[in-house]
């Protein structure tokens, strides 16, 4: 299997940043994706460098699943993982992805699997 490309795009840099800032996160490497996880262990972002320097992400999104994939460049996440309202976005090098609406739904993403107690005391 070969390596995936590292993260070059300035957006998905900030969004790696974005979801290191929950309390307790942990970054993994499974399948050499990054994989952000929070203190239970359950991923709430995916997150991959493509060839052309974009990225795509992946987030779990049980309330705005429908909205999110109204946006371009999003799908139901593979492997089953649409169903359970994971939602991947795909950007270029060259876009602009609207970054406010998707730290945003990390948001969101993180309080659907963070710890209930946690969620209601973090901001």
């Amino acid at each position: 299997m070969s390596k995936t490309p590292p993260l070059k795009h300035a957006d998905a840099k900030a969004l790696r940043k974005a979801a290191l800032a929950f309390p307790d996160t942990a970054e993994e490497f499974p399948w050499d994706h990054h994989a952000f996880k929070a203190p239970n262990k359950k991923v709430f972002l995916f997150l991959t460098g493509l060839e052309d320097g974009g990225f795509n992400c992946s987030m779990k999104l049980p309330f705005r699943q429908d909205e999110a994939l109204k946006m371009k460049g999003a799908e139901p996440t593979g492997y089953g993982m649409g169903k359970s309202g994971w939602v991947t976005f795909t950007f270029s090098a060259k876009a602009k992805p609207p970054m406010a609406k998707l730290v945003d739904y990390l948001d969101e993403s993180w309080r659907a699997v963070a710890p209930k107690k946690l969620s209601a005391a973090f901001g």
